[in-house]
């Protein structure tokens, strides 16, 4: 083989590692692009939300004695509502089940609250839109499941015309869903929302943050520029690693056991959860931050102890800096890691049916991982669209991270 020969095959060879390079980048490409796919096509109906407009009368003589105090007087309305609005269905004992199959029972509380919020609105026949059933939200959004087939739905030919009759009259409207972004955790899943979930996350985001970059910073300064390289070092430098690939299954058994158990720290709550994901991003934290600072030029810290100062002066004046796009980087991405965890949340409690909105660290709440884990877990047809959403929101969470990991990145490099 000649020199000729000898330079063509490493430049076909060169371009055939530059066509297999492409060939893995369109492939991972593709597979995202799919995994996004399907989540949005199972989703995106979660989005609209279903209502129908019914007559309530809201009269004193309807409410009672004191006005408007008991929920389950709004449920009888809606149903007495719907009876006069449909009476041949109503006439039956099975049409009048049909009938209240159509209108989730969060509308009474919905009527509560409102009156509840401005007991001046009571008095006489008013028209009100109130929430669709599952079932009927999945029609009139035009799910699959629920069209007219008959082996394939999950109401009843009645039913259908009912929802037909509304709609044709435009009493009958899909919106968008705001309920999700609002509501907490609900049986009926035309009201389950992730507003708990989403303020347990954050609570326990806000915790991992305090407590883990400042240490796994510090620590990382120590190691990198105080710390002696004798076989102690090696030792903690080699646990850190380890640490690193530790099933987070691990540290939801650590957190149990130590602050749990020991601690006493109160169980399901986002200052339990925020500690034990603290241990789980400290590794991520120090092996970032190190890297950042190794890769700051060791002139500058020389540079400014010749000019008379300290250690810790020309570190916390001129290497930190340097390093900090890199730390913060490095931090985001621990934290992204952290925001979608289960496994360690599920040893500690923090996967309990809510319906109210967490305010402090110490309120008992759950998280957005594990509320899509509940969700996922319960039979009904119209929680799996509320799945889908949940998934697409907290993708959505780690990509607004991400972004700002690269921008902010961005800017202390500018900056510096």
């Amino acid at each position: 083989m000649n020199r000729q020969e000898h330079i063509a095959r490493r430049y076909r060879r060169q371009r055939a590692f530059r066509a297999a390079g492409i060939a893995a980048m369109a492939a991972a490409l593709l597979f995202l692009v799919g995994l996004f796919a399907g989540v949005a096509a199972l989703g995106w109906r979660g989005f609209m939300a279903a209502e129908m407009r019914l007559s309530i009368d809201l009269s004193a003589e309807q409410l009672g004695e004191p006005a408007g105090r008991n929920p389950l007087v709004f449920e009888k309305l809606i149903r007495k509502s719907l009876y006069e609005r449909f009476p041949a269905l109503a006439a039956t004992r099975r049409g009048r089940k049909q009938l209240n199959d159509l209108v989730s029972f969060g509308a009474s509380v919905q009527l509560h609250e409102m009156l509840q919020a401005d007991p001046q609105s009571a008095g006489g026949v008013q028209r009100h839109w109130l929430p669709a059933s599952s079932k009927a939200e999945a029609y009139l959004k035009g799910a699959p499941h629920a069209a007219r087939q008959e082996n394939n739905r999950v109401l009843a030919d009645v039913q259908l015309d009912v929802l037909d009759e509304l709609l044709a009259a435009g009493d009958a409207r899909v919106v968008f869903n705001s309920r999700f972004f609002s509501n907490s955790d609900s049986r009926d899943p035309e009201m389950a929302g992730i507003a708990g979930a989403a303020a347990g996350s954050f609570f326990t985001i806000l915790i991992t943050f305090l407590i883990s970059f400042p240490i796994g910073v510090g620590a990382a300064i120590f190691l990198e520029l105080f710390a002696r390289h004798n076989r102690f070092f090696t030792i903690i430098e080699i646990n850190i690693n380890n640490l690193a690939a530790v099933p987070s299954v691990i540290f939801g058994l650590l957190g149990l056991g130590v602050f749990i158990n020991i601690f006493g720290v109160p169980r399901s709550t986002p200052l339990v959860g925020g500690l034990v994901l603290s241990l789980m991003t400290l590794p991520t934290i120090v092996i970032a931050s190190r890297a950042a600072i190794n890769a700051v030029p060791p002139q500058m810290l020389e540079a400014a102890i010749g000019l008379g100062a300290t250690k810790m002066q020309g570190t916390l004046h001129h290497v930190l800096p340097s390093a900090m796009p890199g730390i913060i980087t490095g931090s985001i991405i621990g934290l992204a890691q952290a925001l979608g965890e289960t496994a360690p949340l599920i040893l500690i409690g923090m996967i309990v049916f809510l319906t109210e909105i967490p305010d402090s660290v110490l309120a008992h709440s759950t998280s957005l991982p594990a509320q899509i884990f509940l969700w996922a877990d319960s039979p009904e047809r119209g929680f799996v669209e509320r799945v889908a959403m949940a998934i697409l929101t907290l993708l959505g969470f780690l990509v607004l991270l991400n972004f700002a990991a690269s921008w902010l990145r961005a800017r202390f490099e500018i900056r510096l």
